[in-house]
């Protein structure tokens, strides 16, 4: 895919790894429309501001009713509420459910029609290492990377005879806000939004950016021991 001649939307595109992203594409090119809630917080030369919640439908309906030209998508809105499927607050898991499973598929149904009227192009959903292995004490971001997973699993297959190609970015800790607690090593924004539109330009269907995706992604064919040792 030529994304010099490529019109992206970013969804939480105003910080962190959607803001990486969106510097990328600019850098090759394209046409960026940066989603954000708040669109007075895009502070990045040449992208176009646009107001998108994902967990809003009439917020998303009206971001595509704003755009038109859209011929890839990059679902990477998120939330990380720390909450553990047992003790956690009911909205926090539900919040976790409504960004990245509901909003990635309310986007998804919004946006589809423009890209196949536009002649096809790609989908990009940013997912986790996460969504192959799940850590307890944040088993409701696990459980909605997972939903997201098969979400991204069904579309591929749904959208192909459209034109329409959707990829999963699997990676594991970046330095953002959103794991700024975490002590472990994390990656560099910027450094995975060049593999995850590297991916995007050679048409990739999965796109591991890091060991710790790559060992998650090996370990499911081990089984439950593999993944989860304290069990055996």
């Amino acid at each position: 895919m030529d994304l010099s001649t490529s019109t992206v939307l970013v969804t939480g595109a105003n910080r962190g790894f959607g803001r990486a992203l969106a510097a990328e594409l600019l850098s090759r090119g394209a046409t960026v429309y940066a989603g954000a809630r708040n669109p007075d917080q895009v502070d990045l030369p040449g992208a176009t501001p646009i107001a998108l919640d994902v967990t809003d439908p009439a917020s998303v309906a009206a971001a595509a009713q704003a755009t038109g030209d859209v011929t890839v998508l990059i679902n990477n809105a998120g939330s990380a509420t720390g909450s553990d499927l047992l003790a956690g607050d009911l909205d926090d898991i539900r919040l976790e459910m409504n960004t990245h499973y509901f909003g990635t598929l309310s986007v998804v149904r919004s946006f589809v029609p423009q890209i196949a009227a536009n002649g096809g192009g790609a989908i990009l959903n940013i997912l986790s290492g996460l969504s192959w292995v799940s850590f307890p004490e944040v088993g409701a971001y696990c459980a909605a990377k997972s939903a997201q997973w098969s979400l991204t699993n069904a579309l591929r297959v749904q959208l192909a005879d459209q034109g329409i190609r959707v990829a999963g970015l699997h990676v594991g800790y970046m330095d953002t806000d959103m794991v700024r607690t975490v002590t472990a090593a994390k990656s560099d924004p910027a450094d995975i939004a060049r593999i995850a539109v590297d991916g995007i330009a050679a048409g990739a269907y999965e796109i591991l950016a890091d060991d710790a995706s790559r060992q998650a992604q090996a370990a499911l064919a081990a089984g439950v021991t593999a993944l989860y040792p304290q069990l055996a």
